[in-house]
């Protein structure tokens, strides 16, 4: 296994940079303090391909690999989690399911408009009130089949990009009788009638993302809407899951790299009993743990992204990513807030947003106590 870049991975990875560096960071905390979606920068963001990372080029895409995905999820990070998250989630939980498991026609129906952003973002409905990292024994939401339609009746929570989307790629019971065999994953226009987009929740962090709770109000929507077989709905879910614990993991990683450098940037510049505090062995050891844990969750991202990217099996590498990422960037950036002590208290410094944005990634995608149940699993039926 080869981690070098290609010189075209180079190419894109500081391509993104740049754009998010221009259009994205300068608004961080201006979008997080008023829990604005930034919407001039993803009208920006079409043109770069960054609306379409794992769409086809022929269909309007990036058609960029899981390792240039995780790539300019990173760079997003860095730039701002709000943002990021909304990226990561209209491209690999909204547009992953319709270029995994739609045909050649559903395709052509919406990934081309939907790379271009043009009548709104993706999104995909797991989470139910009553239920969250419990796929199989929570979900509720069913759709009946009649005639050439479905009908879905239910509810949804923590849904993100619901107000600022044109689809919500809807996980349902579809067959309440045959058990994990009887859910499906449905596209549902977000203007269609019976689907009520609820409040944005306020939130902790990433609050230039909007979340928001739906009810399916008896929605209707074509049949050939269905992604893939009926039935099917479970374990595609969890193949795309698979995928945006990859997300997670890299935007994690954005989140830590982001903190570090303000946390080195203010111990170089900062002087305390007569030296920078750069030079205070405590402050050296947490300068030090955050350079090698970001080291660290690198290699395990672009493993997971690697593997996924050859078709290769990666559930247990993406948990691995996801885990390690999340809890290190939440880790860096309360060091961060430690070494800049007050001023790393107040939302004058960039470490207090990027720490709150932090915390969600241990939550989002599977919590870490659910990646820890994956990966113990798994090696528990390989032993």
């Amino acid at each position: 296994m080869d981690f070098r870049l290609t010189e075209e991975q180079t190419m894109w990875r500081q391509t993104v940079h740049d754009f998010v560096a221009k259009e994205v960071r300068p608004h961080a905390a201006e979008m997080d303090r008023t829990a604005t979606f930034h919407a001039e920068a993803f009208r920006k963001m079409a043109p770069l391909g960054l609306l379409g990372l794992n769409i086809p080029e022929d269909l309007g895409g990036a058609g960029v690999d899981a390792v240039g995905a995780a790539l300019a999820i990173e760079e997003f990070g860095w730039a701002d989690g709000g943002t990021a998250l909304s990226v990561s989630a209209h491209n690999g939980l909204g547009c992953a399911p319709i270029a995994l498991f739609g045909t050649r026609p559903q395709q052509e129906r919406w990934l081309p408009t939907l790379a271009t952003g043009q009548k709104g973002l993706a999104a995909l409905a797991l989470t139910e009130p009553g239920g969250g990292s419990d796929l199989a024994g929570s979900v509720e939401c069913t759709a009946v089949r009649k005639g050439n339609e479905w009908v879905i009746r239910g509810s949804k929570a923590w849904i993100t990009n619901a107000s600022v989307g044109w689809m919500v790629v809807t996980l349902c019971r579809t067959d309440p009788a045959a058990g994990r065999h009887g859910f499906s994953l449905i596209v549902v226009p977000t203007d269609a009638p019976g689907l009520v987009v609820h409040p944005a929740e306020h939130k902790m962090g990433v609050r230039a993302s909007p979340t928001h709770a739906l009810t399916y109000e008896d929605v209707h929507v074509p049949a050939d809407y269905l992604l893939g077989q009926p039935g099917e709905g479970l374990p595609q879910t969890f193949r795309v899951l698979d995928g945006g614990r990859i997300s997670i993991g890299a935007l994690s990683l954005g989140l830590a790299r982001a903190a570090h450098e303000e946390a080195l940037r203010y111990a170089q510049e900062r002087r305390a009993f007569g030296a920078p505090l750069s030079q205070i062995e405590a402050i050296q050891f947490m300068l030090a743990d955050a350079a090698m844990q970001i080291e660290a969750a690198r290699w395990l991202v672009l493993h997971a992204a690697w593997l996924r990217s050859r078709g290769e099996p990666h559930t247990v590498e993406a948990s691995m990513a996801k885990l390690y990422a999340s809890e290190a960037a939440e880790a860096i950036g309360r060091n961060a807030i430690q070494i800049l002590g007050s001023y790393g208290y107040s939302s004058e410094y960039p470490v207090e947003r990027i720490y709150r944005d932090a915390r969600l990634m241990t939550i989002g995608e599977g919590t870490s106590e659910v990646q820890r149940m994956v990966i113990a699993r798994r090696l528990a039926e390989a032993g």
